[in-house]
């Protein structure tokens, strides 16, 4: 399903989807990448994916091949599929901005910007 990145809480279980959408200003939108990292408890803060405005894309190694990071012009938003997912994906997204990340996703942990509330995703087995 489709979930707001602002708003609600997204629970599946292991192997399903799950959807992030971040809308940004247009500024915010033109100016940085843009991306999200993810905290579990009792664990680090986690860069997860990232994309410049020419839409290259990174991502951590531990969602390459399963989640995909997207971007809308039109609507100034950014996605964020996420497939095949893993009980260790279970944390609380947060959507950011922040310069530099193409090759390095993890700049995303310490982000210029963090926008929304962010959205916990819950995967169980």
């Amino acid at each position: 399903g489709v979930q707001a990145q602002e708003s609600g809480v997204g629970s599946v279980q292991s192997g399903g989807s799950l959807t992030l959408s971040c809308p940004a200003s247009e500024y915010v939108y033109s100016t940085y990448c843009m991306g999200w990292f993810r905290q579990a408890p009792g664990k680090e803060r986690e860069g997860v994916a990232g994309i410049e405005r020419d839409g290259s894309t990174t991502y951590a190694d531990s969602v390459k091949g399963r989640f995909t990071i997207s971007r809308d012009n039109a609507k100034n938003t950014v996605y964020l599929q996420m497939d095949s997912l893993k009980v260790e994906d279970t944390a609380q997204y947060w959507c950011a901005a922040t310069r530099g990340c193409l090759g390095n996703v993890q700049a995303l942990r310490d982000p210029l910007r963090v926008l929304g509330q962010g959205t916990q995703v819950t995967v169980s087995s």
